[in-house]
């Protein structure tokens, strides 16, 4: 896609994925990021299949049923390189995946953090909810309830995973948990307080218009990954089009 300036970013909207192939996407991504073989952000935008992470500060111990409870319901426990603490992600969660050279997006990690969280409250503001921020446990809040998180990680510069959504998720799996490490804590869901179902549709579109504003990005939206050279390769070699297995 010739004549993108620095600010354009790409943005891929993607079927729901299994999280291990979505993380071996973004390492990808940063990897080439690093060595310019993309000249441009690209922003990931999914859903995943139910699974439980863990971030840099370990959390196992804030996991309240056993590995075999789990395993029986199919539900992986994964160890990743974001910050942070224990997490669930499923089905009707919006997760937002930026790959982003911050030091050429004019960007410092704390601020990056603060964009991801007002990108989300922009965004549940257009359904009339009101959210707001935890200057001591990032993500947004609604009273003593997490209604969307922000972990990241930077690799030489450009950062990767993001900031995840609840609009309709099950809430039952955060009650196997002590979310984000945090005792006495709840999780909502827009859908949640707003007692009724979410289209999910509306809400990407929102997001990705806030996205826009709040960076100052240029969305440039690829309709099929093989329209980009750089995807070709990794498409062909792995299981980015059949990630959606799980029914």
């Amino acid at each position: 896609m010739p004549g993108l300036d620095c600010k354009s970013c790409y943005c891929l909207e993607l079927p729901m994925m299994e999280y291990p192939a979505a993380l071996d996407l973004q390492h990808y991504l940063v990897s080439a990021r690093q060595r310019r073989a993309i000249e441009n952000d690209i922003i990931l935008i999914l859903e995943h299949p139910p699974v439980f992470t863990l971030g840099r500060r370990g959390g196992i111990e804030n996991l309240k049923v056993s590995r075999a409870f789990l395993k029986r319901l199919n539900i992986p426990v994964i160890q990743v390189e974001r910050g942070g603490d224990i997490t669930f992600h499923g089905p009707g969660q919006l997760v937002v995946y930026p790959i982003v050279d911050l030091a050429e997006a004019g960007l410092k990690i704390i601020d990056y953090v603060t964009g991801l969280e007002e990108i989300m409250i922009r965004t549940v503001s257009d359904w009339k909810i009101s959210a707001g921020r935890n200057s001591v446990n990032r993500g947004i809040w609604m009273a003593d309830k997490k209604l969307g998180s922000v972990g990241i990680s930077v690799k030489r510069g450009v950062s990767f995973h993001g900031c995840a959504l609840n609009v309709n998720l099950s809430l039952k799996p955060f009650h196997w948990i002590h979310p984000c490490g945090l005792v006495d804590v709840g999780v909502t869901s827009m859908a949640q307080e707003l007692s009724k179902s979410i289209i999910m549709k509306p809400v990407r579109d929102a997001m990705k218009h806030h996205l826009a504003s709040v960076f100052e990005f240029n969305l440039v939206k690829i309709e099929h990954p093989r329209m980009v050279p750089f995807l070709e390769n990794y498409i062909d070699r792995n299981i980015f089009m059949t990630s959606s297995r799980r029914t």
